[in-house]
């Protein structure tokens, strides 16, 4: 089956690799879609510090299961599915206390282990999350979405609530409409003129900089400079 690597940051190779073996627990995938990260381009650029190549990446997926583990785990044959990218080993303190997300050896496919630009992929078969009406291109987009609706839940955003979102790339527009759907009054802090553009197709008012309070702050830079002065921006409360 085919394959793409990033051999080296700027190079891209294809080659002809094994069909993968199929753990227990696992299900066979077809990969149909791939989204592309901030992750991806920075890894291309060689301005990741954390990576190692080469490495196949692609963790916003779209897949069709092929074959699924026995017993009954709401997956079949067929099934059109987004991906949960972040592999945890279910058996460190904070994973069997239910927080898997802090992992003490999290693994984001695509990042840390080789991810989803292959035809076929082994995935495991809890990680799956079908979808009877979303199209592949749709499923793709779901992890990157649901960054946006999970900071919007932790919030506890209010209807009314004033909210400012730091960052008008894809993350702070998805985080932006989630905050929209949940009644917030937002505003988007971006500095790029098209970014602004953008946020204003969705009817997301944009300023260059703020030195108002908010009820709720968001940051969506992965910048430290901005991470460090959000709190500044939150108000009273």
């Amino acid at each position: 089956m085919r394959q793409i690597i990033l051999t080296t940051p700027g190079r891209f190779d294809a080659m002809d690799v094994p069909e993968p073996v199929v753990p227990p627990g696992h299900a066979l995938v077809a990969v149909r879609a791939i989204g592309v990260c901030g992750t991806d381009l920075h890894a291309f650029a060689g301005r990741q510090p954390f990576f190692s190549y080469p490495r196949v990446l692609g963790h916003e997926l779209g897949v069709e299961i092929l074959s699924v583990p026995p017993g009954d785990h709401g997956r079949r044959v067929g099934d059109r599915c987004a991906v949960e990218p972040y592999l945890c080993c279910g058996a460190c303190p904070v994973c069997l206390a239910g927080r898997t997300n802090c992992c003490e050896t999290l693994k984001c496919l695509g990042v840390h282990i080789d991810g989803g630009m292959v035809a076929r992929l082994a995935i495991p078969v809890t990680h799956l999350h079908r979808s009877d009406r979303l199209s592949f291109e749709q499923l793709a987009l779901v992890e990157t979405l649901g960054i946006g609706r999970h900071a919007v839940m932790r919030a506890g955003l209010q209807p009314c609530e004033r909210v400012l979102i730091l960052g008008g790339g894809p993350i702070g527009l998805a985080t932006a409409q989630f905050a929209v759907l949940a009644g917030g009054l937002v505003t988007i802090c971006e500095i790029t003129a098209s970014r602004r553009g953008m946020a204003a197709r969705f009817g997301v008012p944009t300023v260059e900089s703020s030195d108002q309070l908010y009820d709720v702050v968001l940051d969506c830079t992965g910048s430290k400079a901005s991470m460090d002065t959000a709190a500044e921006r939150a108000a009273f409360g």
